[in-house]
């Protein structure tokens, strides 16, 4: 198994989830939608620049049978699927775990 296939495995679960919240919280007035752009941004930046470094001194390194071949900077694609991930899981168990009610 690939990393790729590895992600796509965990990356359909948590659009299933996405997907599921998504239809939750149209229900109760929606999403912001902004913020949640804002934070996919921040964490694709911020993954691009610290997985290069990791991977620049020798901290991690990836089996090249096991990777698509696509780069950014030195990092393969797919390091990028967890921050992708984050911003759609956490948002959806925001939405989806049950709230405490004021009394």
């Amino acid at each position: 198994m690939n990393y790729a296939q590895l992600n796509a495995f965990f990356l359909l679960a948590v659009a299933a989830m996405g997907l599921w919240a998504a239809i939750v919280a149209r229900r109760r007035g929606g999403l912001r939608v902004a913020s949640i752009a804002l934070a996919a941004l921040a964490l694709l930046l911020l993954t691009a620049v610290f997985d290069n470094v990791m991977i620049a001194i020798g901290l991690v390194g990836y089996s090249e049978a096991r990777i698509s071949g696509s780069l950014i900077g030195i990092a393969p694609v797919e390091d990028f699927a967890y921050p992708i991930a984050a911003v759609v899981l956490l948002p959806s168990l925001w939405v989806l775990l049950p709230r405490k009610r004021k009394r």
